[in-house]
Formats: C-alpha cells, sequence, structure tokens
C-alpha cells in the first residue's frame, strides 16, 4: 500500500510540474518524422498514444512517415539491388511502383493505428482525425556527379496553406516521403527534407526526429541535453555517428538554422520518450538550438568593463551586491555572459561549495533592453549544467527583489540554516535576502 501511495505521489507531483510545458506547447505546431524503424519497435503503439495525447492537449501535428526498412526489403524479395547515395536511394523507373507499395503500406498502418478507440485504452475516444494528400510539390533530383538518380527527387514547396486549413479544422496531419510534380509524375523524396522543408514553411514551432538513439552523445559515451548547432557542425564533421542519426541531426540543424526554434532527436525505443522531451526539464534526448549572434561563454578579464556597466544599475538599486573591478577581476572565472555584437547584454556567477556539493547562484543580470527573450534561462541552463560537471548537488542563491522569477524556474525557499557553513557566516542580515535552493 505504501508503495502505491508512493507512486501515486510521484505521478501527481510530475503532472503538476509538466503543466508550465503542457501550456507552453498548447496551439503550436510540431513536425514529427517517424522512420520506418520506429513502426517496427515494440515501443511503437506507445508512441501512438502518446501522438493522441499531444493532440488532445490542443497540440497541432504535422506526422513525417518515413519507410527506408521497408522499401528495402521490398526491393529484396524482388531480388532488385537497391542503391543509396548521400543518404537518397536511386530509384529506377521499374522500382518506383515497389517503392510507392511500400510506402502505402507503411501508411494505411499508421493510419490504422491512429484510428483506434478500443475501451480501456489510451486511445479511448481519441477520434483523431488524420489527412493526408499530394501537398509535398518535388522535383527531381536529376544526374549528380554522373549518378542518374531516377524517380528519386527534393522537395520543391510544401502546400503551406491547405496544410494550416487542415490544422485549424483540428486534423492531424500525415505526409509521407512521396513528392509530387506539375506533370504528374511521382518521387521518392528522403524523409528528412521532408520533414525540414515541412518544419521551416509551415514555420512550425518544433522539428522531432525519432531515431533508434536516445540522441548525440560526447566521446565519453554522455548524452548531450542540447546542442549548438555549431556544436553540431563540429560533431557532424567527424562523421562518427550512424547514417540514420547523421542525416537527423544534420536536419535539426538546418531547421534551427531557418528559423525554426528548437529541433530534437529522440528514441523510438524509449517509451514515453516524447513526453518526457516535451514536458520535463531535462527532456529524454538532444535538442538543438540555433546558433545566434549572441554566444554564452565562460568571463574573461576583458569582459570586465562590460560586466561593471551591466551590474551598475543594479547595484545602485540595491537588487545585487556592490561588487568593486577588482573583486570582479579575481572572481572573473566564476561568471559566464552572454554577449551579443561584441557587448555583454547578461551575466552570471557560480561560486561552488564542494564538500557540501552545493553551489551559490549569484550576480544574475540581463540588460535592461535584453529582457523578455529566454536569456536569464540560458544563463541558468548554462550555470546548472556547470554545476552538475563539477558533482554539485543543489544550488542556492539570495535574493531580495526577484524571488518569483527562481520560484517560477524550480527554487523553494528554504532556510538560513541549510547553506554551507561559510555561507551562513557571511549572511548580511540588513539586507535581509530570501533564500532559495533547487536540487539538480
Amino acid at each position: 500500500m505504501r508503495h502505491r501511495v508512493s507512486d501515486e505521489r510521484n505521478y501527481v507531483d510530475w503532472f503538476r510540474h509538466s503543466s508550465p510545458y503542457i501550456n507552453a506547447h498548447r496551439g503550436k505546431t510540431l513536425v514529427i518524422l517517424i522512420p520506418g524503424e520506429a513502426f517496427e519497435s515494440p515501443n511503437f503503439p506507445n508512441i501512438i498514444h502518446d501522438l493522441a495525447l499531444l493532440d488532445s492537449l490542443g497540440i497541432r501535428l504535422v506526422l513525417i512517415q518515413g519507410a527506408r526498412p521497408q522499401i528495402s526489403r521490398a526491393l529484396a524479395n524482388r531480388h532488385l539491388s537497391s542503391v543509396i547515395e548521400d543518404g537518397y536511394r536511386v530509384t529506377p523507373h521499374d522500382q518506383l511502383i515497389d517503392i510507392i507499395q511500400a510506402s502505402a503500406a507503411v501508411r494505411v498502418q499508421l493510419e490504422a493505428q491512429l484510428s483506434m478507440g478500443l475501451s480501456n485504452t489510451p486511445m479511448a475516444n481519441a477520434g483523431l482525425k488524420v489527412c493526408s494528400g499530394n501537398y509535398v510539390i518535388a522535383r527531381p533530383l536529376g544526374v549528380v556527379d554522373g549518378i542518374d538518380y531516377g524517380h528519386s527527387g527534393e522537395v520543391r514547396r510544401i502546400d503551406s496553406e491547405a496544410i494550416f486549413r487542415l490544422l485549424e479544422d483540428d486534423n492531424m496531419v500525415l505526409l509521407p516521403h512521396l513528392g509530387f510534380s506539375p506533370t504528374g509524375e511521382v518521387f521518392n523524396l528522403k524523409a528528412e527534407d521532408v520533414a525540414t522543408q515541412a518544419a521551416i514553411q509551415l514555420k512550425a514551432d518544433k522539428l522531432i526526429i525519432f531515431t533508434e538513439d536516445e540522441g548525440i552523445f560526447d566521446d565519453e559515451g554522455q548524452l548531450y541535453s542540447e546542442l549548438l548547432a555549431n556544436q553540431a557542425d563540429g560533431i557532424l564533421a567527424k562523421h562518427s555517428l550512424s547514417f540514420p542519426t547523421h542525416s537527423a541531426l544534420e536536419a535539426c540543424v538546418m531547421a534551427v538554422r531557418a528559423l525554426v526554434p528548437r529541433s530534437h532527436i529522440i528514441s523510438f525505443n524509449e517509451n514515453g520518450g516524447l513526453l518526457s522531451e516535451l514536458f520535463t526539464r531535462d527532456g529524454s534526448g538532444t535538442m538543438i538550438d540555433e546558433d545566434s549572434y549572441e554566444k554564452l561563454r565562460g568571463a574573461s578579464i576583458d569582459d570586465v568593463g562590460g560586466m561593471m556597466q551591466l551590474l551598475a544599475p543594479l547595484e545602485e538599486k540595491g537588487i545585487l551586491v556592490r561588487r568593486s573591478r577588482e573583486l570582479l577581476e579575481n572572481e572573473v572565472e566564476r561568471f559566464q555572459v552572454i554577449e551579443r555584437d561584441g557587448a555583454i547584454v547578461a551575466c552570471a556567477a557560480l561560486y561552488p561549495f564542494e564538500q557540501e556539493r552545493s553551489g551559490e547562484l549569484a550576480c544574475v543580470a540581463v540588460s535592461p533592453e535584453y529582457r523578455g527573450s529566454n536569456r536569464g534561462e540560458r544563463l541558468l541552463k548554462g550555470l546548472e549544467r556547470e554545476a552538475k560537471n563539477l558533482g554539485l548537488d543543489t544550488l542556492f542563491l539570495l535574493t531580495t527583489r526577484t524571488a518569483h522569477w527562481f520560484i517560477e524556474r524550480g527554487f523553494r525557499e528554504t532556510t538560513l540554516a541549510s547553506l554551507p557553513a561559510k555561507k551562513q557566516a557571511l549572511y548580511n542580515y540588513q539586507r535581509n535576502s530570501k533564500i532559495f535552493s533547487k536540487r539538480l
């Protein structure tokens, strides 16, 4: 009985903490690529359930359906050779009908799964409306480096207006990896290209790509929960990823550089991976952010002048404790800054107390003209990553004026006694700062 109560309490806590993300995603457009490999995963029914849940929460879904392994098997069954060059399958005329049939079988399977409504299942009363059609206009790849790609093509445009009308009428839109030309031809497209162009041309809020891998890993096997596009470029240059993951990462980078705010790579084998990525703070896969002419980086001695200009107005108002140039120079390695066109527009510091496995978050400041664009959030995430890398379990801060901003980001009020002894001894009772902490 005690175990059941504990599980229920964990569920309630998770649901409460997910509510800000639910509200943030309502009415947003998500383009989701489901590759052919995902249809063969034991977790595929759970993905269907999660898609139904997203639809019920008012999230607009555009699904891109791949069929790479199904096509390979169909061709192999007819003893036809299949050539893939640079991620594109060469499609001779005599293989086109096999590719169309394999793709259609996968699409019917997906539509059937989305049509389920059995009682006592997550699909009960879902009532999903799924629409598909000739919304992808394509052109032939032609002959590239001497290779005739036949009926393989690339996306010319997406019929965004037609798709928008379907989404506004509460339909889920399904786009296969097949495109059509104004001359009535059918072209076999790379599913990642369809997903990327759909996200870009629909001005989607997210591009999400399912892969077999959980996301992108560093050289030590640690999952990147977040990557900037320029970091992703470095990983792609190594050519160390499997083909599907490499192709997915390329698509994500292209999307964010074309102003899709976020792209995500998650595993189709992880139960609830899609929900975890969207509705929890840490997510389950790798999120790719756009490169910006704003850089989040560690501070250097050359930044001290800009930091002083940024901090001075807040110090005069008593929001921050005054710091001298000498102190900033001595502690500059504790700071992270956001630089925009050579100017420091935000900064924050982390002071670790390693023995207590705790760290103080201090001196969080964003230039007034650059507030309201998640720069404070970027600083906080950067320092949280640094704290985790240092082996810290908890962050704490002292504040007199900005409590609510931190409460909204998971901090909770605590007592002076909870702080490291050295910090307790330095507490300024005259400022009467409130104390907040957060478990990492």
